[in-house]
């Protein structure tokens, strides 16, 4: 019963969801490009609130539990877990006084209304998996990006989403090169739980009913480790003994 209604609402959160990405398109572009950085910035914002409007249509809802004073105008490293495409918009808005960006394959950066645009303007980066030299140079003048202007850099380390909600094991060579590269950066591990749910039947009909959690754990200096490897294993661990199946 539950998956045949699933079927009609899929349809209106399709709707609503492309109506959103439709709208906003021109509001960023207008925002980016008559004034600026800080108004697109506001426009990618409300996009991410609208977004999750739309999955409200679903069933969907969010908690975002972040007991921390995370100080502004510093660096942030943002590790997460990943589990789909709507981990996103909850970071992005929840986190938003930080200017979140992320690490994104270049796929994405072409044909989807607003969120390609934001990929290329937004001040992420684009990378291409096939091409790893290339990739890391990407991402050392991202980091650049990040520590000159002070935002929070988003990195998921299992390198692709997680389909069950069952966690997979973390690359380093991403965020190690985003840890030389930031020496003075808040690093800010987050647990993702539930997001997965929203694909349980695939991309047609989507899950309903989701509560999407993130739990943001205790900021960490990251000059105060001197051993990284040693400190991406501890953030692993505390990111996914928090993660439920």
């Amino acid at each position: 019963m539950t998956k045949l209604l699933a079927y009609p609402l899929t349809v209106l959160y399709f709707v609503c969801f492309g109506l959103t990405l439709v709208v906003f398109h021109p509001i960023q572009w207008f925002c980016h490009n008559v004034f600026g950085y800080k108004a697109h910035k506001v426009s990618v914002d409300w996009l991410q609130f609208f977004i999750m409007r739309c999955l409200n249509v679903l069933g969907t809802r969010f908690s975002f539990s972040n007991p921390h004073q995370i100080e502004k105008n510093r660096p942030v490293i943002i590790v997460s877990n990943h589990q789909s495409m709507y981990d996103i918009p909850p970071l992005i808005w929840y986190l938003r006084k930080h200017h979140v960006k992320f690490v994104s394959k270049k796929e994405l950066g072409r044909g989807i209304p607003s969120v390609s645009y934001n990929l290329r303007h937004g001040g992420s980066v684009l990378i291409d998996r096939k091409a790893p030299v290339k990739s890391i140079e990407a991402i050392k003048a991202f980091a650049g990006r990040i520590r000159t202007n002070h935002w929070a850099a988003v990195i998921f380390p299992e390198g692709t989403r997680s389909r069950t909600g069952e966690p997979k094991p973390f690359k380093s060579k991403g965020l190690l090169t985003m840890f030389e590269e930031i020496p003075d950066a808040i690093v800010l591990p987050v647990t993702i739980n539930n997001s997965w749910k929203t694909l349980r039947y695939g991309k047609f009909p989507m899950g309903l009913g989701a509560h999407i959690t993130f739990e943001v754990h205790k900021p960490l200096e990251l000059n105060q480790f001197e051993d990284r490897i040693a400190l991406i294993e501890t953030i692993e661990q505390q990111i996914t003994n928090a993660i439920v199946v």
